[in-house]
């Protein structure tokens, strides 16, 4: 495996380098990254540019020096997202297992085991041994994107607006009462702000780019008139950045997740302390489904389309 030592690079040259490095890789290839800080910000410029076609595994993490293994994801094979996108039952399989088929949906079965340390035989069979029982009502494989977009909208956007600053309130009235005795508390809140401060950002972009550009393509399509396609640059780049954003908000949501011991409330809880965590909880798995209709259906459905129109 290739090297790459990034502080004997000239800083114009860093990432430039290390983005030519990424797209010699052949598919399965990868390189060791090292660095005399967290690369972190890197994994989000790979992810916005690149979009969420490859791993990023910790070595090494500091003091002196972080070293990464990036590798390019092989794209053979079908990928959790599209297993979990095309039976529910299958995802709730992942999720017992602690699969992410959201963020981490673009990976192969065997990647996913390999990385969380999983019998690949075995997840197999339990993942043949469901039986995909659900509805054509919930069945969102079937569903065409503008549909998806209401849906998404209705019940994951609305959800947030409504139940985000009732968590707030939540958080700074348990926070007051109980911050000295629980100082985690005050790391779950500066989160929380993190994590909201991105969504509102994230949905203003969905509502005002995404969503309508969707919309427009199912239009056209239906009608014929594909002016939308010349006034529109390419929903490739915007569809990334959107993965990317979802990415950083999965992995704020997994460090709240890990304070809070999975939602645990502590046994001096309140009323208050305990509903705060159940609310938390409850938000965790609407954003995770939302991630996840939005990577593994919508934004693959509307990207085959538009590669379609512009033929």
């Amino acid at each position: 495996m290739n090297s790459l030592f990034v502080p004997a690079l000239q800083a114009a040259l860093k990432h430039p380098t290390v983005f030519k490095q990424f797209d010699e890789l052949q598919s399965g290839e990868s390189f060791l990254l090292i660095n005399d800080h967290d690369p972190k910000p890197l994994y989000y410029q790979l992810m916005s540019e690149r979009g969420n076609v490859f791993s990023w595994q910790y070595v090494e993490e500091g003091p002196q020096w972080w070293r990464v293994q990036i590798k390019k994801n092989n794209v053979a094979g079908e990928t959790v997202g599209e297993i979990a996108a095309k039976d529910l039952h299958k995802a709730e399989v992942f999720r017992k297992v602690g699969i992410d088929f959201c963020c981490g949906g673009k990976k192969t079965l065997k990647q996913a085991c390999e990385e969380k340390g999983l019998d690949l035989v075995l997840l197999e069979e339990a993942l043949n041994n469901t039986t995909n029982t659900a509805g054509p009502a919930m069945d969102f494989n079937r569903w065409q994107p503008d549909f998806l977009v209401d849906y998404i909208f209705n019940q994951h956007h609305q959800y947030y607006y409504n139940e985000a600053p009732v968590i707030s309130d939540l958080l700074s009235k348990v926070l007051s009462r109980h911050g000295n005795q629980h100082p985690e508390l005050q790391e779950i809140n500066s989160l929380f702000i993190q994590l909201t401060g991105e969504l509102n950002v994230h949905f203003l972009k969905e509502e005002k780019i995404v969503f309508p550009f969707i919309k427009a393509l199912m239009q056209g399509n239906s009608t014929g008139d594909l002016s939308v396609l010349n006034a529109h640059a390419s929903l490739k780049a915007p569809i990334q950045i959107m993965e990317s954003d979802h990415e950083a908000a999965g992995e704020v949501l997994a460090e709240i997740q890990k304070i809070t011991t999975n939602y645990t409330p502590p046994a001096d809880a309140c009323n208050s302390f305990q509903f705060l965590y159940f609310k938390l909880k409850e938000l965790d798995e609407d954003l995770h489904q939302h991630i996840h209709l939005e990577n593994n259906i919508l934004f693959p459905k509307t990207l085959a389309l538009e590669k379609q129109l512009r033929k």
